[in-house]
């Protein structure tokens, strides 16, 4: 039986930084959603385009939209046109993912929807993933300045803060504010209750703004150099998604930590006509966390995509990522590449106070 339509759908926004897990989250908690009859949607977004993230949520079967080209903040209107898009699919909840190294959502996103867009769309609490290693290196004092400096932003402004990857984590530093959920995307754990709190409308949306030197936050975020790249494969001899994607992630982690580079997020999303892989190294050394069919046939037409956050100079990361590349046996075609720092952070709007 068809549930039935929602008047206005919820937008709930999930933010975290770089790695915490949210599009993996998202696609989860999703499916979740489905399996009681709830109609879901999903806005991607980055500063490039040519994403892991919107691969992802489209080969899981989720009506998907993309802002890119800039963060949610500094392209508030191309929200606004994404979800207006996924109408047509009459979604009663949208999920948006903004970028990993944003902050200030709350006064840049969810204040102008409350008080310009309550009328389309209800937007729900803001929630801040926390990757618990991360967290650890944040402070002990042992992660990157620039990194640390987004991070604690991005903790300061959430209304409801999740522990994620509780699975493969046990525990968690101290943190400067409570943690509302512990959550496990590959077990379940948790997701429920966060769901259902998201939800409920009992939490104030947006109740933190910000104090935040925008120069400081421009030049945290330009630290990281930015990495896009798409291009379909045509191999000499077949490969599954697992042998294809797993040695090629693997020489780029490799290359990044020979070249003392600081991975901040690296994703990679292989598909071909027998299934479709996204795996994702999270910092150096890490083991790679694999989304999909590893037990695919091997093809020999893929599509890959290659999304890579590092400190370090945008066409040096490139590069890395060229010379692994151009190991691989057969023909490749370069559908789409992007190496660079973000611009500083320009938003269309910010409201210095929160909306009633």
């Amino acid at each position: 039986m068809r549930a039935a339509k929602a008047a206005v759908p919820k937008l709930i926004l999930v933010g975290g930084f770089l790695g915490a897990g949210k599009t993996t989250l998202i696609v989860r908690a999703s499916e979740m959603l489905q399996r009681q009859g709830v109609r879901v949607a999903v806005i991607t977004n980055d500063q490039d385009g040519g994403l892991v993230d919107t691969r992802f949520s489209e080969a899981n079967a989720l009506h998907t939209g993309e802002v890119a080209g800039g963060c949610f903040c500094c392209r508030f209107s191309d929200l606004i046109d994404a979800a207006r898009a996924l109408k047509k699919y009459d979604p009663e909840v949208i999920f948006a993912e903004p970028v990993g190294s944003c902050v200030d959502l709350s006064a840049t996103i969810l204040q102008p929807l409350k008080a310009r867009h309550r009328a389309e769309y209800e937007p729900a609490p803001l929630t801040v993933l926390v990757d618990p290693q991360l967290a650890a290196s944040v402070f002990s004092g042992t992660a990157d300045k620039d990194v640390s400096y987004l991070f604690r932003k991005q903790l300061a402004e959430a209304d409801l803060l999740c522990l994620s990857k509780t699975d493969r984590h046990d525990g968690c530093p101290e943190l400067p504010v409570p943690v509302d959920f512990q959550l496990s995307a590959v077990t379940g754990q948790g997701i429920a209750a966060w769901l259902e709190d998201v939800r409920s409308g009992k939490r104030v949306v947006g109740a933190r703004i910000l104090d935040l030197d925008y120069e400081r936050y421009a030049e945290a975020e330009a630290a990281l150099g930015w990495v896009n790249v798409q291009l379909d494969v045509v191999l000499r001899k077949p490969l599954s998604p697992a042998l294809l994607a797993g040695p090629l992630i693997d020489e780029i982690e490799a290359s990044l930590s020979s070249a003392g580079s600081s991975i901040a997020h690296l994703k990679l999303f292989d598909r071909c006509l027998t299934g479709f892989l996204k795996v994702s190294v999270c910092r150096n050394g890490a083991e790679p966390q694999a989304d999909g069919d590893l037990t695919a046939s091997p093809d020999r037409r893929h599509e890959l995509v290659i999304n890579l956050r590092a400190v370090g100079d945008p066409d040096e990361l490139l590069s890395i990522v060229q010379r692994a590349l151009s190991r691989i046996e057969g023909q490749i075609v370069v559908r789409h590449s992007g190496a660079f720092r973000p611009s500083p952070p320009k938003p269309q709007h910010r409201f210095v106070n929160s909306v009633l």
